[in-house]
């Protein structure tokens, strides 16, 4: 049941994507162009996934526990780290680069377009970087905590 579940929030997310047009890099890029050809339509789509959110989390919050799992996980830390804002940063300029966002690139991968396998393929190599760049900080933290112990 938990993967027919999986596979149903999934498919109602891809096809969401496809009606609200946001699997269209063009159009996503146009609501950037605010001096061009301005498109307002993602911020409608941004702001329809906001209410849904806040009405689902206000559900599943009067729940004891999740569905599937034994307790809810959230984050518990609001610190505003260099983390945090510079992985930020690299969300917005790639997705303004590129006109597609981690999520809404995943539907699109069935269309065939060459410009998604380029951002997805990118997307992975992004993602192992910043594992491997993690990994060399804190072996740098552990070799200087064991050098000045």
């Amino acid at each position: 049941m938990r993967a027919f579940s999986t596979y149903l929030i999934g498919l109602i997310f891809g096809i969401g994507i496809v009606i609200s047009g946001m699997g269209n890099p063009a159009k996503v890029l146009n609501f950037f162009d605010v001096a061009g050809t301005w498109d307002p339509s993602l911020g409608f789509v941004m702001g329809g996934a906001l209410i849904v959110a806040a009405i689902g989390y206000q559900l599943a919050f009067r729940r004891k526990a999740p569905i599937y799992q034994p307790n809810f996980i959230v984050p518990t830390s609001n610190v505003i780290d260099r983390k945090l804002v510079f992985g930020s940063a690299t969300f917005g300029v790639g997705w303004g680069l590129a006109g597609f966002c981690p999520g809404a690139a995943l539907p699109v991968l069935g269309a065939g377009d060459p410009d998604v396998y380029i951002f997805f393929g990118a997307m992975v190599a992004g993602i192992f970087a910043a594992r491997g760049l993690m990994k060399i900080n804190v072996n740098r933290q552990i070799q200087s905590t064991v050098t000045n112990n």
